[in-house]
């Protein structure tokens, strides 16, 4: 008896080891591929960037004639603007530097009318002074809050300063500065939208007079501008 018991748990053994041989033999299957989600890389206003502006612009100015020893009075001016800019960004941590030129097309214009003074003689009793464009190169600096930038600027302005008379309509271009702030936001890695406010100040153009036939005429002019505008990066 005990002998038969001994031998049934040895063919138990034995029949266990052989399973035990046959599964290790047994090809094991391939685990599940590990996935790791796709690493974002940081955003940055590093680049170069080209897009079109528009918007409004309102101003003062008025005509003087020391030779006449006449002058209109301050009067106001306003009118639209399109245009575009092309400019670029240099990022270094939350700081943002760069550079931005900018050519807007201008309806802004205002006058004056007066029964005498520089007015009745120079202009045929109207005072008028007109901008067909205005341009900027300015240098920017904003602090980037992922992709919300405020950002303040200023530089060189540019523009024409027109004056309508009875013989012709006197013009010159004229420099000056220009300082203001805004904001961009970047909608994706390629496009962002921007609003921003800018002062120019042109100075004084001294133009040709009709009455006094001497470039006697001084007109100045001060613009204020609000423009929106999109931007694309590469």
């Amino acid at each position: 008896m005990n002998r038969s018991f001994a031998l049934a748990i040895a063919a138990v053994c034995l029949a266990g080891g052989a399973f035990s041989a046959q599964a290790a033999d047994m090809p094991r299957a391939n685990p599940l591929p590990y996935y790791k989600a796709p690493v974002e890389a940081p955003f940055s206003w590093t680049g170069f960037y080209f897009g079109i502006n528009g918007g409004y612009g309102w101003g003062r100015s008025s005509w003087s004639d020391p030779t006449l020893g006449a002058d209109s009075g301050t009067f106001n001016t306003s009118g639209g603007l399109l245009g575009g800019q092309l400019g670029y960004n240099w990022q270094n941590g939350p700081i943002v530097l760069g550079i931005e030129t900018d050519a807007d097309w201008t309806n802004i214009k205002g006058s004056t009318a007066g029964p005498g003074g520089v007015c009745a003689v120079d202009g045929g009793g109207i005072c008028q002074t007109k901008q067909d464009w205005i341009g900027t190169t300015r240098g920017r600096v904003g602090y980037a809050f992922g992709r919300f930038l405020p950002y303040v600027t200023g530089g060189a302005a540019y523009g024409d300063i027109k004056a309508p008379q009875t013989t012709g309509t006197a013009t010159q271009t004229k420099f000056g500065w220009t300082a203001g702030g805004g904001v961009e936001y970047s909608l994706n890695p390629n496009w962002s939208a921007k609003v921003e406010y800018l002062h120019l100040d042109l100075g004084t153009a001294s133009l040709f007079s009709a009455a006094s036939a001497a470039s006697s005429l001084s007109v100045p002019v001060s613009d204020d501008l609000v423009r929106a505008g999109v931007n694309y990066h590469w």
